[in-house]
């Protein structure tokens, strides 16, 4: 099965500082990858390398089985940690915003956020924001869907529910590379890969990295101060 995204021992410089070293991932269809580390840890960088935003020092990224550009960005769904709404805008102008990029115009407002379809965003609770930017990423149907702490300053209720519609993406056939701090939810990936000092530390199932019985917390900081970098928070 080709990988919606896939990076082969890629590398990141900026001047004399290496932000991404020799890093492998792969998404493929119908499964959540759970890449999660500390601030520093190369994440955000790898993100943007396989979203064509970054051009690698060494190394290869493939989006769709091709180099990443316009086209195969266009099957993609990205939601950032500044969540890419328009905070000036309501609700429903930002989806009409988004519809009508991916030739989607007309396309109703799901139920789910329409209650806040006339407010504008910049006025809502973060955890709302939250709900309204997975909504909208969700309008054009994207094959891969790439979540930077999709549940950060949601409440319990609402982050639940985030999750929900990430499983039922990936059971819907999507590919999801999601980011996150929390290890509750970093269970519930297929898979997850641990970057510490731009490196792959560790890869594999919850259950693999951690053991059934171990706590998935204590292993995440163990495998990063044994590769020397100590995790946000820790």
């Amino acid at each position: 099965m080709t990988a919606l995204a896939e990076a082969r021992g890629v590398t990141r410089r900026f001047g004399s500082f290496t932000a991404v070293s020799g890093v492998d991932l792969a998404v493929s269809p119908g499964e959540v990858v759970g890449l999660l580390g500390g601030n520093g840890a190369g994440k955000t960088t790898l993100i943007r390398m396989l979203l064509g935003l970054l051009r690698p020092s060494d190394g290869d990224i493939r989006l769709f089985g091709g180099p990443p550009g316009r086209a195969a960005r266009k099957r993609v769904g990205y939601v950032p940690q500044s969540l890419g709404l328009y905070e000036g805008l309501t609700v429903a102008e930002n989806w009409s915003f988004t519809t009508a990029a991916f030739g989607r115009a007309g396309v109703p407002v799901p139920d789910r956020i329409a209650p806040w379809a006339r407010d504008l965003v910049g006025g809502l609770p973060l955890g709302a924001q939250r709900q309204v930017a997975f909504a909208v990423v969700l309008s054009h149907q994207p094959e891969l869907l790439v979540l930077d702490e999709p549940t950060s300053g949601t409440g319990p209720l609402a982050s639940a529910r985030l999750w929900e519609d990430i499983r039922a993406a990936a059971d819907g056939g999507a590919g999801i590379l999601v980011t996150t701090h929390n290890m509750e939810e970093a269970r519930q990936c297929d898979r997850l890969v641990v970057m510490a000092g731009g490196r792959v530390a560790a890869s594999g199932t919850a259950e693999a990295i951690a053991g059934p019985a171990a706590d998935l917390e204590e292993a995440f900081v163990e495998i990063v101060t044994r590769s020397g970098s100590r995790p946000a928070g820790a």
